[in-house]
């Protein structure tokens, strides 16, 4: 028989094919979110070097907000906590803002390096 992790005692087996049941789902989900970023952060690494190409800022706080509320109102359908949301996107936000301005300082150096 299985433990549990906090007391020690039996689990129900029944409790703990659901328990794993339920576990392998939020592992797929997990997965699926890992794999969707990625997908994410290709896009905007794509932003990034048309960005730097037109000398545009790594950062555009307008579009942010706007889909900061964007992201809120999506939580708020789906049931899940605005503020969360909008934390988890403010993450991603400053995140894809450092891959711009890296992007930004690469394409700059390399237009001002010598040609060889």
């Amino acid at each position: 028989m299985s433990t549990s992790s906090t007391g020690g005692g039996a689990i129900d087996p029944a409790v703990l094919k659901e328990l794993t049941r339920l576990r392998d789902s939020i592992d797929n989900i997990d997965a699926a979110i890992v794999h969707m970023l990625a997908e994410r952060f290709k896009a905007t690494q794509q932003v990034g070097h048309l960005k730097a190409e037109h000398r545009l800022p790594p950062a555009d706080p307008a579009r942010e907000a706007r889909q900061i509320a964007r992201l809120r109102a999506l939580a708020e359908d789906a049931r899940l906590d605005p503020a969360f949301a909008e934390k988890f996107l403010n993450f991603i936000i400053a995140e894809v803002i450092r891959h711009h301005e890296r992007i930004a300082e690469d394409s700059a150096a390399a237009k001002t390096a010598p040609a060889s």
